[in-house]
This record gives structure tokens, C-alpha cells and sequence, in this order.
């Protein structure tokens, strides 16, 4: 999630400024990265809005090995890194601080490079690092504070630091818009850029997302997974929506806009210092705004592939060859106002399309106490007498079943309910009767007395 609010972060501001969005996959850690991984990011990108094609990459980080090497060689030469054999079991020795950072002890033994000994920045002993930031203007790093850090492993291989700046100044990256986790980061980069001798980037360091206990969204602990969200049924202009929310809001006592709004009043300048609150309650009531705003058409090919299944979503517990267009198209306008997201589609509509409904046994406990036989018996023999099979007739039918025992609609509706429907929960009763039919409706309230008996 953080990942896809960054993407169009970017992705905004390339186009408002006749920029280029740029995909690299830092795939220098072997065991991080995986070629179906990247395909997953590049599927929720598209996902989202952001399609391949209209974009530059992916690029790889592993292909530009070569550059890094040589940057690293260039350092060393100019004296601007030097090589270090101290573990951290030495560091920790030495100052008896297991949370004390790197002492500076190889700094001047002249070490070559070798078997154990990684390639670490001198950083400036004096003066400050000023960080050109959109988001928090301009953060301020003593030189003094930050430690000699790695920037490449004993194999010759560069850390993520180095070969970082080294990628963003070969693809001539311009502005890096970001979370703000990586803002300790920024001055060693910073450090970095100017002693290659170049012009680091503008930042924007944006806030974090937490969860409802304000911790850091975590992929351990939290649902994270862009493709998660779309395999449960959120709407791609919804999460859009959504995730440029978190830390910034558009003009107005208003949050769902047009994503041309959004594009057009977004602003860096804009975002919030204060962590974001990712609340997956306000952006289902999101997506169910968004999904009730389609038209027909629009509902129905949304909700195709849940009723049919795919690759990634099961199939419904129905027979392919039992569904049917016309069916769902009759029910499809009730159930449009009653699902938050469209996986819940296929519990609203699967008793029109099964034999016999799948029962809920909690609902079926819930309404099928003392007088629910008699209201089964008495139910089945006023809808079979009636000469039109529709709601308004059945509903009639059924408030008379009612009145004579001395019930409200409500209760007397729940038993026939779930002998239909299989649930307590679900589209109004009496259309949903109305599509089931006269002959299947009858036989469910049969079944379900026989059930009680």
C-alpha cells in the first residue's frame, strides 16, 4: 500500500510537470526478488492506473553493477572511502555499546581491499547537511552525527546506499518522492551525490502509514498487499482515491473527487508531516460509494470475475452452467446498494443459481424457533394460492400470515427467509422471491419444514 501511494505520488507530479515516471527494481538482494514479484508489481501498477508502456522501465539495479563498481573505485581512489575488517562484535567490544554506531577505527590504517574487509565513506568530520525537501522543507544533519557507513560489501558488491544514488545520476532522476522512513537515509545519500560530484535530487519524504494502533503498516502483521485489496473486490478508482488521501486532501469539505481533480490540485507542498491513518473501515465505505456510483453495465462487468472465477479469484459455489445473465441482471440494481466490495456479491446471488441455498446454520438457528413450522405451513399455502407471483402480492401474503398470529412482518419473514435464501441477511425478500420463482420457492420453504419436522 505504501508502495502504490509513492507510485502515484510520482506519477502525479511527472505529469503535472511534463516529468517521466520511472520503475527500477532494486534487485541487488538475491533472496528479496523474485522475477513473479516484479510481474506483481508491475500487474498492480497497471491496476491502479499506472500502465505499462506509458512509463520508463522496468529498469533493474543488478545490470548496472559495472557503474557501482567503478563509482566505488573512484571513492576509494580519491580518498573519499577506505576498506575496514572491524565486525560488529569489534565495534561493540570496543565501545561496550551494542547500540553505538561505527567508532571510525580503520579510518586511518591504510587497509587494502580484501577477504572480510568492506568499503566504507569517510564522512566530513565538520559542518551540516541540508536536505532539499518538498514535503518538510529543509531538514538539517550534523556531519559529525553520522557515522562511516558501508558502501560496498567485501565482494566488491555495492549496498543499496551507493548504488541507489549511482542508478538515480546514470537515469538523470531529478526529484525522488518517497516515505519518510528513508529520511536517515537521505543525508548519507546526499553525502553520496556530492562527492561524485554531482547534483542531488530534489526529496520529498512523505508520511508513513500506520494502522489503527498507529504502528508502521507492516507486511508481518497488517494486510499490505495491493493485489489483496483488488482480489477482494475494491475498485481501482476507489484505492486511488483512497491512497492519495493518506496525508493529503483536496479542496473542499470533500474526499471522494475525480481522479482529474486529484491530478490537477495535487500538490507535494500539500502533504502532511503526520503519519497517515490506513483505515480499511472508511475505504470500504469508499468502495461502496464508488460501486454504487457504476451504471448497470459497469456493475455487471465488475462483478464478472466473481461469478466466474479466474486465476486469482474462486469460483462460485455454483455450476457454470447453472447462471444466468438475465437472473443476476434483476437482482443486480438491489444487490449494487447492499456490497461494500465485490467478493460479496456471489453471498447475495448464489441462492438464485443452487438447488437448494447454502444455510448459514447460525441463521437457520436464529430463525427457526417456536411457531417457525406453522409459519413455514401457513407461508407456503398463501404464496401458492396467489394468482400473480410478484413482490408486492407475496408481501401482502405474508403480512396476513403475520397478523393472524399476532406478528410484525419481521418476524414472520425470517424463517421464509433463510428456508429460500439460506441466510438472515440478504436482498429484500420479497423480489428476491419474485426472480427465485413460484415453483423453487415453494419447494425451499417445503424443504426446510421437512427440516423442522
Amino acid at each position: 500500500m505504501g508502495g502504490a501511494r509513492s507510485a502515484l505520488q510520482n506519477w502525479i507530479y511527472a505529469q503535472q510537470t511534463g516529468g517521466v515516471f520511472v520503475l527500477r527494481i532494486e534487485d541487488t538482494d538475491a533472496a528479496r526478488n523474485r522475477p513473479e514479484w516484479t510481474e506483481g508489481i508491475i500487474s498492480a501498477l497497471d491496476w491502479i492506473g499506472i500502465e505499462r508502456g506509458t512509463y520508463e522501465g522496468p529498469y533493474y539495479q543488478s545490470t548496472y553493477a559495472d557503474e557501482h563498481t567503478a563509482a566505488a573505485t573512484r571513492l576509494y581512489g580519491e580518498g573519499r572511502a577506505y576498506y575496514c575488517d572491524c565486525t560488529r562484535d569489534d565495534v561493540v567490544a570496543r565501545s561496550g555499546n551494542k547500540h553505538t554506531g561505527y567508532d571510525g577505527f580503520c579510518r586511518d590504517r591504510a587497509l587494502g581491499p580484501g577477504e572480510g574487509r568492506a568499503l566504507r565513506f569517510r564522512t566530513p568530520d565538520d559542518g551540516e547537511t541540508v536536505v532539499t525537501d518538498l514535503v518538510r522543507g529543509k531538514p538539517t544533519f550534523e556531519n559529525k552525527l553520522i557515522e562511516d557507513f558501508v558502501i560496498a560489501r567485501s565482494d566488491g558488491s555495492a549496498v543499496f546506499l551507493l548504488a541507489n544514488v549511482v542508478d538515480d545520476m546514470t537515469m538523470g532522476i531529478t526529484h525522488v518522492i518517497r516515505a519518510e522512513e528513508h529520511l536517515p537515509n537521505t543525508p548519507k545519500q546526499q553525502l553520496l551525490w556530492e562527492a561524485l560530484g554531482a547534483e542531488p535530487p530534489i526529496w520529498a519524504h512523505v508520511p508513513v502509514i500506520v494502522n489503527e494502533k498507529r504502528q508502521k503498516l507492516s507486511k508481518r502483521r497488517d494486510k499490505v498487499a495491493l493485489e489483496s485489496y483488488r482480489d477482494e473486490g475494491y475498485l481501482a478508482a476507489a484505492m486511488r482515491n483512497y491512497l492519495l488521501l493518506l496525508g493529503w486532501a483536496p479542496s473542499g469539505d470533500r474526499e471522494i473527487v475525480p481522479w482529474s481533480v486529484i491530478e490537477e490540485e495535487f500538490r507535494l507542498e500539500g502533504v502532511s508531516h503526520s503519519p497517515a491513518f490506513f483505515d480499511v473501515k472508511k475505504l470500504r465505505a469508499f468502495n461502496g460509494d464508488y460501486i454504487r456510483a457504476l451504471d448497470a453495465e459497469e456493475f455487471a462487468a465488475v462483478c464478472a470475475p466473481w461469478l466466474g472465477g479466474t486465476d486469482t479469484i474462486p469460483a462460485p459455489p455454483w455450476d457454470p452452467a447453472a447462471f444466468d445473465s438475465t437472473v443476476f441482471a434483476a437482482v443486480a440494481p438491489l444487490a449494487q446498494t447492499r456490497i461494500a466490495v465485490l467478493s460479496e456479491i456471489v453471498e447475495y446471488v448464489d441462492f438464485l443459481f443452487l438447488d437448494q441455498p447454502v444455510t448459514d446454520e447460525q441463521s437457520w438457528n436464529k430463525a427457526m424457533k417456536e411457531g417457525a413450522a406453522e409459519i413455514l405451513d401457513a407461508a407456503g399455502a398463501a404464496f401458492g394460492a396467489l394468482d400473480e407471483w410478484a413482490a408486492e402480492p407475496l408481501k401482502a401474503a405474508l403480512e396476513r400470515v403475520g397478523e393472524e398470529r399476532g406478528l410484525k412482518l419481521g418476524k414472520t419473514q425470517a424463517p421464509v427467509r433463510v428456508a429460500a435464501t439460506g441466510r438472515t441477511i440478504g436482498l429484500p425478500l420479497f423480489e428476491s422471491l419474485e426472480v427465485l420463482g413460484r415453483e423453487r420457492t415453494l419447494a425451499r420453504l417445503a424443504t426446510a419444514r421437512t427440516r423442522l419436522a
